[in-house]
């Protein structure tokens, strides 16, 4: 309760924390920078986040920024991120992943760069998507472009937060169209997320991507839950 009094009156505290930020500290205070629960994913190919793609579709490169547990570090950023307009945490995050995944010799073949799409009813209510910022920070660190057309999201729902597990295994597929034109053809997508869980949802994106002849895939997500 104390806290939540401190975070109306004095805003200006952590987004992971929510402790008053110090003079010199911007949007995550230092020492959830120093305690985020990173991932080495972008260094090995055959990683966790990779394998939950196995037989599903083909990916050329899946990695995860962050471990998401619960009452973590990572679920208190993204869900104030998500549902508190925190936008600036994408670019933080986005800035610094960037950095690293620069060294990843299959993304310097990345030609646009994609966010999973809200549906337009869920767009005007929210006014954003959360993983906007991260998607735009990456394209930048990455020097590719940033196309939020691609996708398009036909299906409203519930969030994939307040699923159960059985049915976070299961989007259908016309949850999402694809649109294209020749210019797309033969060209390598980044898929951008905020959490990868079961992958149902980034499959089903994935599988509308792969409908543009020629396309390759590879995936970046926030954070990822582990199994």
């Amino acid at each position: 309760m104390l806290k939540k009094l401190i975070k109306l009156f004095f805003p200006n505290v952590c987004s992971g924390c929510s402790e008053m930020l110090l003079q010199n500290e911007d949007t995550i205070c230092i020492s959830c920078r120093h305690n985020l629960p990173l991932t080495t994913d972008f260094l090995r190919s055959g990683n966790e986040s990779f394998k939950k793609f196995y037989g599903r579709i083909p990916v050329e490169h899946v990695s995860a920024m962050l471990y998401y547990h619960k009452k973590g570090i990572a679920q208190q950023l993204i869900h104030n991120l998500k549902y508190r307009n925190h936008q600036k945490i994408g670019f933080i995050l986005g800035n610094w992943y960037a950095n690293e995944l620069n060294d990843i010799q299959i993304l310097q073949n990345i030609d646009y760069i994609i966010p999973v799409p809200l549906h337009k009813k869920r767009l005007k209510e929210r006014g954003y998507n959360q993983v906007t910022t991260f998607g735009n920070a990456i394209a930048n660190g990455l020097k590719k472009e940033f196309d939020d057309t691609v996708l398009v999201r036909n299906e409203y729902a519930v969030t994939q937060s307040k699923k159960n597990l059985i049915n976070r295994n299961s989007v259908s597929e016309n949850t999402f169209q694809v649109q294209f034109s020749n210019i797309h053809h033969n060209k390598h997508f980044l898929l951008i997320d905020d959490v990868l869980t079961t992958g149902a949802t980034l499959e089903a994106c994935g599988k509308a991507v792969l409908q543009i002849p020629g396309a390759k895939l590879s995936i970046v997500t926030i954070a990822m839950s582990q199994s």
